[in-house]
């Protein structure tokens, strides 16, 4: 009888000793709130499971997705009572993860993530099919709604076939292996798959043994992404990814390389020019540093337009006087479960919150003394976040002028764009089915550059912001080449698009480069000269270009020079984004006149910025000739 109960409390007394362990690994899940509901009672769960008949002594799995805690068919299915292979594998998923199943797999864990995704920008493509079946005339909004899984074949459907339609979420991941620069789609892996080296090794391996040889070593799901992740969708259209890294796309082909320096050809062998990186590119940060869960995954709302979901801003992190900021303890679950995954250990200090929807920025904490710091999820290194410099704080005259109007670098730009359908073309590939078909749209580009981003005007209730602006779609499309009269139906279309350039430099561009750059105030390139004549002002613009026979502008242009529009419907791809107007042009160059004498630093100028202009025009010399 003593003896039973002396094993009875030695049972008691380790059983308080492992839950006293577990508390302790786990003490910011427990601050936090967050419990993985899982039944653990000192064996793996995948144990029962007949997996582990074949799959022996597997590892690289993340800690969080181990089999010891959740087994093998929470991720694969399957048929695990079965110890026969084909009954085994019956209804195994083996690459889960992707939409078309991830109810059945991811989602049974994380149905909150599921339904944000399904609902997000990156699955429905709402804002690139709206714009391009504008341009097409077949609806009459950019802001209309549609998922790129409901295409049909209408001329504007089997364009964004043709051309689009290969980067969204939905599209499926098929074979084994990481995700690359030619990765598309995948579901949930597009984000959350890891190889490592040995991995990678072990894949080779079994596949160069006719599957036979089975891995050792699992590739992992977990909040660990790279860039990577993010290239293979996001160095298409705007090209951000690219931008980031400093390259912009060319014509040339790999062969001309042979004579040809400070180029790199990508995997998909499109050749890139090497331009100045973003700066936060150069400080080792990656886009997930900025853009979290909450963004990349979307918040179960839709919306329109990229940048209607996208909260973050610039003065979340480089903040004017004093941060917003909340306590760890009333973040939200899904910031909670980030933190601890990637184990960071600063709950009891503040964390940075974004001001449109207050989601925090979990990699990042005010310190005791109230400097703020974002933690590199790329390397953990801790980079000081400077508060907005007094230039920006103190400057009067551009309050409605967004951060990256001045801290872009460049921004790439095509134009020539010519659309048509070859009907004959045999190997055409449908890139939303993923087979081959006869007949498709091919778009040939006559020129791709970069430049300083021309501005644009983005109209808010609470007043109206510059920002970049890129030429989204200057094109003609041979409309009737689709029913097969080509050169019957040809529309042409400017239309200029609002543009993140992702580009940012710390030195700011110069005074003269908007106020006097023919580029910027949306003319296209030339020369654009203020001359004076007997006492008399007068800007006077030469295009680069010649002029374009559809509507007498200049190939690379938005707007006439200080002309009201041609009377085009739209001007842009965005109902509240349009180019300056005649008025504000003016505005801009009457500053531009002073600037031919007055540089940027000299003491009028920076009067000006502080007091604004009218102010400083209460001072005017008589030597001044300004344009009427």
């Amino acid at each position: 009888m003593k003896e039973k109960t002396y094993f009875r409390w030695i049972l008691i007394v380790a059983v308080l000793l492992f839950g006293l362990l577990y508390v302790v690994r786990h003490a910011d899940a427990f601050r936090s709130h967050e419990f993985i509901d899982v039944q653990y009672e000192g064996k793996a769960v995948s144990e029962g499971e007949s997996c582990l008949q074949c799959h022996q002594q597997t590892k690289g799995f993340s800690e969080y997705h181990n089999p010891e805690l959740i087994g093998c068919a929470n991720c694969h299915l399957g048929n695990t009572a079965d110890f026969n292979k084909a009954g085994a594998h019956k209804g195994m998923v083996l690459i889960p993860g992707n939409l078309i199943d991830a109810q059945r797999t991811c989602g049974t864990c994380h149905i909150n993530e599921l339904h944000n995704v399904e609902h997000s920008l990156m699955t429905t493509n709402s804002g690139l099919v709206a714009v391009d079946k504008f341009v097409f005339g077949e609806s009459d909004s950019l802001n209309a709604h549609y998922h790129i899984k409901d295409l049909q074949y209408s001329a504007a459907d089997k364009h964004l076939r043709d051309l689009c339609a290969n980067c969204h979420l939905g599209a499926q991941k098929t074979d084994y292996g990481p995700i690359t620069q030619l990765s598309r789609g995948g579901g949930c892996n597009a984000c959350h798959l890891n190889y490592s080296q040995q991995a990678k090794a072990d894949l080779n391996t079994y596949i160069a043994s006719n599957k036979i040889k089975l891995p050792k070593v699992h590739p992992s799901s977990d909040v660990f992404m790279d860039d990577t992740h993010c290239f293979g969708c996001h160095s298409r259209s705007s090209r951000i990814s690219t931008n980031y890294i400093g390259l912009q796309e060319t014509l040339l082909d790999e062969s001309d390389l042979l004579h040809t320096q400070g180029h790199v050809v990508l995997e998909d062998k499109r050749v890139y020019k090497k331009l100045q990186e973003d700066v936060h590119h150069t400080k080792g940060l990656l886009c997930i540093d900025c853009h979290s869960s909450h963004e990349v995954m979307g918040d179960g709302k839709t919306y329109a337009h990229a940048e209607d979901a996208v909260t973050l801003q610039c003065s979340d992190c480089h903040f004017k006087s004093k941060p917003r900021t909340v306590p760890f303890n009333s973040i939200d679950r899904e910031s909670r479960l980030v933190y601890l995954h990637r184990g960071y250990e600063h709950s009891d200090k503040e964390i940075l919150i974004t001001e449109k929807d207050g989601h925090p920025l979990i990699n990042t904490y005010i310190d005791s003394l109230g400097n703020a710091f974002l933690i590199g999820k790329k390397d953990q290194k801790l980079h000081p976040l400077a508060p907005q410099s007094e230039v920006c704080s103190r400057d009067n005259a551009h309050k409605n002028v967004s951060c990256s109007a001045c801290h872009s670098s460049w921004t790439p730009r095509c134009i020539g764009c010519h659309n048509k359908f070859d009907g004959n073309e045999a190997q055409a590939f449908d890139l939303l089915d993923k087979k081959l078909v006869k007949g498709q749209w091919k778009e040939y580009v006559a020129e791709f550059s970069a430049s300083l981003p021309a501005l644009g005007v983005r109209e808010h209730e609470e007043g109206n912001i510059i920002e970049p602006a890129i030429p989204g779609m200057v094109m003609t499309i041979d409309k009737g080449s689709y029913s097969g009269h080509p050169d019957t139906y040809v529309s042409f279309h400017r239309l200029f698009a609002p543009n993140a350039t992702h580009t940012t430099a710390k030195a700011v561009r110069d005074c003269k480069s908007c106020h006097a750059n023919p580029y910027t105030l949306g003319y296209g390139n030339g020369n654009l000269v203020y001359y004076i004549n007997q006492g008399k002002g007068e800007w006077v613009f030469t295009p680069e270009y010649a002029l374009n026979p559809h509507d007498g502008l200049p190939e690379d242009a938005w707007v006439p020079f200080m002309k009201q529009g041609n009377g085009q419907a739209s001007t842009s791809t965005r109902t509240n984004f349009r180019p300056f107007n005649v008025k504000e042009q003016q505005r801009l160059l009457f500053v531009g006149a002073c600037l031919q004498c007055h540089n940027d630093t000299s003491k009028v100028m920076q009067q000006t910025l502080e007091e604004g202009l009218q102010a400083s025009l209460k001072r005017l010399s008589k030597a001044c000739i300004l344009p009427e």
